[in-house]
């Protein structure tokens, strides 16, 4: 019997103030490793928060924002980074950290899987921003579709609506993915006007996830704090935009899923910041992919294929020395790879 205990955060960062959203994070690693957690999974944008500036003000208004929410993410190769890893290490916790990473002038909607030695299993960017998103993100490429395999299992991660690329989740599933991290942003926004913005949506997509690739899906929600609200919603109609069933906090409907869909864990209240537990028999995937696995017995391959184009996109490839840690991720990749 695998037994992995799990968390998934349900909280407010400390909203666009990296410090202070650094701080928090390492205080709820040393919570959930108190806990007894091994693997504990953050939200979309947890540091340094999700920008909701971009869907409640115009392009040209939403632009007095830029500055402060780049100077406030999170670049990989930083101190700041560097604390939250070494937080891991000293707890010997797997995080799956949701950020939106600085590189240079350029910000992405990523996701880190921190090893419980501190060393980086993978750095992963958004295949595709949603929407307005696209104002202040760029996009990931195929390189980010992957799976390490980590002492507790096989992880992988997919933000949002990335979850709802039928392609995307299959490129994991190949990959023969055990517990899947499935980051979102607060579910405040367009509550009770556009439904698949809600909560039922993340349920059923995670349900569903869970069920297609017979895996454990942790699903991280933030919480929109009070500070979020005051800092962007200089207006009564940009305030009820954002949180339109009431006031701040709310949002949060983090959960954990089995192999069969079902909720692992009793939900916090949303407005509530904690820690979702639950315990994850690996041994029940086997179970679920007797009957029905996407990955090998349950496919047509002379039906249905598709192709997955690994190659990275980024815009230069340093072909000399590479920094240690860099190479030390890569090949945890290169040895996880089926």
């Amino acid at each position: 019997m695998r037994i992995v205990r799990a968390g998934v955060v349900q909280a407010a960062p400390v909203y666009m103030n990296l410090k202070g959203t650094v701080d928090k994070t390492i205080a709820l690693i040393e919570q959930a490793a108190a806990d007894g957690v091994e693997i504990l999974a953050f939200p979309e944008l947890w540091v340094p928060g999700y920008p909701w500036f971009v869907w409640l003000d115009t392009a040209a208004e939403s632009y007095r924002h830029y500055g402060t929410y780049h100077a406030n993410s999170l670049a990989v190769n930083s101190p700041e980074m560097r604390a939250i890893r070494e937080a891991a290490a000293r707890n010997s916790i797997h995080v799956v950290l949701g950020f939106s990473e600085k590189s240079g002038g350029s910000r992405y909607m990523s996701q880190a899987l921190i090893l419980p030695d501190g060393e980086l299993g993978f750095v992963r960017r958004k295949i595709k921003p949603t929407a307005a998103e696209r104002m202040i993100f760029g996009e990931g490429d195929g390189s980010d579709l992957k799976v390490v395999e980590t002492a507790l299992g096989r992880v992988g991660a997919l933000n949002c609506w990335e979850n709802l690329v039928s392609f995307a989740r299959m490129a994991l599933i190949e990959q023969h993915e055990e517990i899947h991290v499935s980051g979102w942003p607060s579910v405040t926004f367009g509550r009770g006007q556009v439904e698949h913005l809600g909560p039922k949506m993340i349920a059923s997509v995670s349900s569903t996830s869970a069920i297609e690739g017979g895996l454990f899906v942790l699903a991280a929600t933030s919480v929109t704090g009070e500070d979020a609200v005051e800092l962007l919603c200089d207006t009564e109609a940009k305030r009820h935009a954002l949180c339109p069933l009431g006031p701040a906090p709310g949002g949060g409907f983090s959960m954990i899923y089995g192999p069969d869909g079902i909720p692992m864990a009793e939900a916090l209240p949303e407005g509530a910041e904690g820690i979702v537990t639950a315990d994850l028999d690996l041994d029940k995937i086997g179970f679920a992919k007797a009957l029905y696995d996407a990955a090998g017995h349950y496919t047509r391959s002379d039906i249905f294929s598709f192709r997955v184009d690994r190659t990275s996109r980024r815009s230069m490839h340093d072909m000399g020395l590479v920094r240690c840690e860099e190479a030390t991720a890569e090949r945890t990749v290169e040895q996880a790879m089926p």
